[in-house]
């Protein structure tokens, strides 16, 4: 349109194409090139901000430096001396955003998912080889070339530095804070599985048309995070192949070392697991996360813990089995695996509440000291029911103390 200003003395903007609190992104033409860009203006109260201001300058250098097929390429930025405004030229990518595609479709076909993400797995590979961490992978930033059937990823490095600033803080949060890795949400610096804990989430998310953790809050998401166990991709669609499941949940992972140690090894999990098959990197990561789960009960099985009724998880099969186990079978293996997160991510609510039932017990044996010999002994609490256990205790103490 005729009457929107010519950024820089060059770019004609034209359609505006999204907005947002940081920025306003309109289709342009590069007047000096005849070619069709992506104009990103940023909010202008961010021009207030040098430090932002700073860290935008650095960012969007590294940025144009990424040149790959699966990555929006960064063309120019700099500041329109007209508006003030800061800008960012990039790639036009003709097609729609993977959240557009959501929107759309809620859910997203099988063989389609694995496309999309096997090339995001190729750009996110190609940028922290070169030492570039995204920050801000999520839908919206997952861009399909309508002609080519790529998908591109777009952004980088400007979640970088929007990092400190007032905006993200008190800002437009709470829509993309499902994306952030755990580490991120405890204010810990991103690295490259962060990125593929973005990328798990979107997977996820495409396959089962809803989010890993549902929530209505930043501080309940954290808590999920945490401690709750992600919900099967196969419980709520049960034509996706177990393997590729598998693939999808260890992006999940709490840890950022249990997570696949690249974006390839990633795309690779991926592929294999729509084909119903599973990755010497997916095997490696199911052993030793089973693992690490029984080494971490045993070393909390102190003297004192010991001497308390103990609580029962379902146990996954033993190592050497597990690496003898057909590939043909993955439900079997998936249900172990089910049990190893969850008895994991339970042992943080579950230790508190030993803490509880600990100092129950001194009440319990103080009272037990002055009671009637002729009451009842009460029944040793269910092992499994943390809550029950208290609750018998509490009732025990009354019935004593009377």
């Amino acid at each position: 349109m005729s009457s929107q200003p010519l950024i820089a003395g060059r770019y004609q903007l034209e359609d505006r194409l999204g907005a947002g609190g940081m920025s306003t992104v309109f289709l342009a033409t590069d007047a000096v090139l005849e070619r069709s860009v992506a104009v990103k203006l940023l909010a202008e109260h961010l021009a207030e901000d040098a430090d932002f201001v700073a860290r935008f300058r650095r960012e969007a250098l590294s940025a144009a430096r990424l040149q790959h097929p699966n990555i929006v390429q960064v063309f120019d930025s700099g500041r329109d001396p007209e508006s003030q405004r800061h800008y960012i030229v990039m790639e036009y990518v003709d097609g729609p955003s993977c959240a557009d595609l959501l929107r759309e479709h809620k859910m997203l076909a099988i063989d389609w998912t694995v496309h999309l993400l096997r090339d995001a797995c190729h750009g996110l590979d190609y940028a922290h080889r070169a030492g570039v961490v995204h920050r801000d992978v999520k839908p919206g930033n997952l861009l399909v070339n309508r002609e080519t059937n790529t998908t591109k990823l777009a952004d980088f490095g400007i979640a970088k530095a929007a990092e400190h600033t007032r905006i993200t803080q008190v800002g437009a949060v709470l829509g993309t804070a499902a994306y952030l890795s755990p580490e991120q949400a405890r204010g810990e610096e991103a690295g490259p599985a962060s990125d593929l804990y973005s990328l798990g989430v979107c997977a996820y998310q495409f396959l089962t048309g809803r989010l890993p953790h549902e929530y209505s809050s930043l501080t309940e998401l954290a808590l999920k995070q945490q401690q709750d166990p992600v919900q099967p991709v196969t419980a709520l669609r049960p034509d996706v192949p177990p393997e590729l499941d598998e693939a999808v949940r260890l992006c999940l992972e709490r840890e950022p070392g249990s997570r696949y140690r690249s974006a390839l090894e990633l795309g690779q999990a991926l592929e294999a697991g729509l084909h119903g098959e599973s990755t010497d990197a997916t095997r490696q990561l199911a052993l030793s996360d089973t693992d690490a789960t029984r080494a971490l009960a045993a070393t909390e099985m102190t003297s004192s813990t010991r001497a308390m009724p103990r609580t029962s998880y379902a146990a996954s099969p033993p190592a050497a089995q597990r690496a003898h186990a057909p590939t043909t079978a993955p439900p079997a293996r998936s249900e172990g695996r089910d049990d190893a997160r969850g008895s994991r991510r339970r042992q943080t609510t579950s230790y508190v509440a030993l803490l509880l039932v600990l100092a129950a017990v001194g009440a319990v044996a103080i009272v037990l000291l002055a009671s009637n010999a002729s009451n009842p002994p009460v029944r040793a609490p269910d092992a499994n029911d943390v809550e029950q256990q208290l609750d018998e205790l509490r009732d025990f103490i009354r019935e004593n103390a009377r």
